[in-house]
């Protein structure tokens, strides 16, 4: 049953004072219930509720005072806690549903899925040549006020849609009826389709040098065909102009309230720049950044090379940005690879991939930052106080960020900066046991852990049994004492976190007679997922002290939901939805809110794409950086 969320006045209610006094004697007699210090009424109160204040072994709680500081004021039963109460004090009944902590996101692009919603999509699906050119040819006449030099940029191209055989060549973009320079941004990130007009203000010919970490691809004659890889698609898409500031603003703040209400209330953004940070402060003075937000300042490869260089970049950008509320800085963010799955095959594997037939091939995939260069740049981080955050999903990736931790700890000692290892699709079990050993947190997307056309058709065959069976080894790192943090890659995939926290223990597809992927070997219970994204996320964030769980003291980054979340079946927690989000005490979504009501209702179970091509690995951000041996 959906708790009533009108919330009301308690007219008669203790006073202040009174409740102090009836608290202060149970908060010394049982440390079921907790009360911060300053005796005031309290600005919220949720009773008749399920509260998981997010600690282990910690009894679920009847509810929970808001203090008018934002802060968490008391945990306890709901006989006790409504003592709180004022005149003035919002009282919520959540019908037994649960309250927990709002989902902490370790790892998303929150800005990026705005910006992505200002161009035209062709949502990854698959088309004739003449389905494709009718499409964009609707696209062109939809933004005719662009003639005759405008660009047309569109989103989510399926790099492999077309036709198998059918050349990707400027010349199908050619024969659309207009002048445009056109642009497809690969769903992959590591593919862009131009046409010659693009070319040309690029100034792209057959003499055009492949830039550092990418390939412009030419055909027989030695001509360039208009498809761009990976760095090569910044020769073309640093000519786009820049969105509207207002505009990228707008469709921010709608992708911030959108997470709001599947009741995200911090972010960690996985690749921020400079020009992404003058967003955030955008959104911040304009009063519509609702969650904390830890933005990753990305290195190129190039930058890895020159520690010193780094540190005084990233510390550039913290001193200029470092007073925008709601930003905390600390953190760099640095690709060490690629994707696994077939085609692209970029990921760094300590044993060769195979072929189609099974058959070990030359090809360990492409690492972008060597163990050394990777040593050097955490130690002089971790030695100023930064923490890093390393894409590694091969185990040939994996195991370099590790020894790179391991030298920053051997040169350094300890010093907390909770250096973390986001995808860990696939690791080496020799490689376990040193999470927990070095202190390194695994930051997971438990929602790619199923079995489905990704982990089978484009992976099995190209690893082998094996490997397969290690696939996003969440169990294997719990138990060997890793921390274990969640995150979505939003809008890599869609977001939907109730679907990961599922996903994290069924391990099972949207689509049941799929199966599941190995939940026997490395499912995790209930408690695990609803933690690691939560208290986990927020320990990565070192943010631990401040949010994640719901004790006195705590800023009030919570959330109400529509059930009990302990005791529902485990396929019902995809469908779960968050009636109330606070974050520091402050409501930045409620379901009959006239805001809430103009927002896309929250899908209980994302859909992905069914084709091969529109796998959700391939839609990394391209690396930007050359691969070592």
């Amino acid at each position: 049953m959906s708790p009533d969320l009108s919330r009301r006045r308690l007219l008669a209610a203790a006073t202040a004072a009174g409740a102090a006094a009836a608290l202060a004697p149970a908060a010394s007699a049982t440390a079921s219930t907790r009360t911060a210090t300053t005796w005031r009424s309290a600005a919220l109160v949720v009773h008749n509720a399920r509260v998981l204040t997010g600690e282990r072994h910690a009894p679920v709680h009847g509810a929970i005072a808001v203090g008018r500081d934002g802060r968490v004021l008391a945990v306890g039963p709901s006989a006790v806690v409504r003592r709180l109460a004022g005149r003035d004090t919002d009282v919520v009944d959540a019908r037994r549903a649960t309250v927990m902590s709002g989902i902490v996101d370790a790892h998303a692009h929150p800005l990026e899925a705005g910006a992505r919603t200002l161009n035209p999509s062709l949502a990854n699906e698959s088309f004739t040549v003449g389905q494709l050119q009718e499409k964009l040819r609707w696209f062109l006449t939809d933004s005719a006020g662009k003639e005759p030099d405008g660009w047309l940029v569109v989103e989510d191209w399926n790099p492999v849609g077309l036709p198998a055989g059918t050349e990707t060549h400027h010349r199908i973009l050619d024969a659309l009826p207009t002048r445009r320079p056109i642009a497809l941004l690969g769903s992959d990130a590591h593919n862009t389709w131009v046409n010659q007009r693009a070319l040309d203000l690029a100034a792209i010919t057959a003499a055009t040098p492949d830039p550092a970490g990418g390939e412009i691809v030419h055909g027989a004659d030695g001509s360039p065909t208009g498809l761009l890889k990976d760095t090569a698609s910044d020769l073309v898409t640093r000519l786009i102009p820049e969105p509207d500031e207002a505009a990228l603003l707008d469709v921010c703040a709608k992708a911030l309230a959108r997470a709001a209400a599947m009741g995200v209330t911090t972010f960690m953004d996985a690749a921020v720049s400079g020009d992404r940070l003058e967003t955030y402060a955008g959104l911040a003075r304009t009063g519509r950044l609702l969650q904390r937000i830890v933005p990753a300042l990305r290195l190129s490869a190039e930058q890895t090379k020159d520690p010193a260089a780094a540190l005084a970049y990233v510390r550039g950008l913290r001193k200029q940005y470092g007073e925008v509320a709601g930003l905390h800085f600390g953190t760099v963010k640095v690709f060490l690879d690629g994707v696994i799955e077939y085609p692209a095959q970029t990921a760094a594997l300590l044993t060769p991939y195979l072929d189609g037939d099974g058959k070990p091939t030359d090809n360990r995939g492409d690492l972008y930052v060597t163990a050394a260069e990777y040593g050097r740049l955490a130690t002089v981080l971790d030695r100023a106080g930064w923490q890093l955050h390393g894409h590694a999903i091969g185990d040939r990736a994996v195991r370099t960020a590790l020894d790179g931790y391991e030298a920053a700890l051997r040169a350094n000692g300890r010093r907390g900066n909770r250096h973390t290892i986001a995808h860990l699709q696939l690791i080496h079990p020799d490689d376990f046991r040193r999470f927990g050993r070095l202190g390194v947190v695994a930051c997971m997307q438990l929602q790619w852990a199923m079995r489905d056309v990704w982990t089978m058709d484009a992976l099995l065959p190209y690893i082998g049994a094996d490997r397969h069976r290690l696939l996003y080894p969440a169990r294997s790192l719990q138990r060997y004492g890793a921390v274990l943090s969640g995150g979505s890659d939003w809008p890599v995939d869609p977001l939907g976190p109730w679907n990961q926290i599922r996903t994290a223990i069924d391990r099972e597809s949207e689509v049941a007679e799929q199966g599941a992927l190995y939940p026997e070997l490395e499912g995790i219970d209930r408690s695990a997922a609803l933690r690691m994204h939560t208290a986990g996320s927020a320990y990565q964030l070192r943010l631990e002290g401040r949010t994640g769980t719901l004790t006195p003291g705590k800023a009030a980054d919570l959330v109400v939901l529509d059930r009990d979340v302990t005791r529902v079946p485990v396929k019902e927690l995809s469908d779960t939805r968050v009636r109330l989000t606070l974050v520091g005490g402050e409501v930045v979504h409620e379901l009959d809110s006239a805001v809430a009501k103009t927002l896309p209702t929250p899908t209980a179970t994302p859909t992905r794409p069914a084709s091969l091509a529109q796998m959700h690995g391939g839609r990394h951000d391209a690396c930007g950086c050359t691969p070592v041996t």
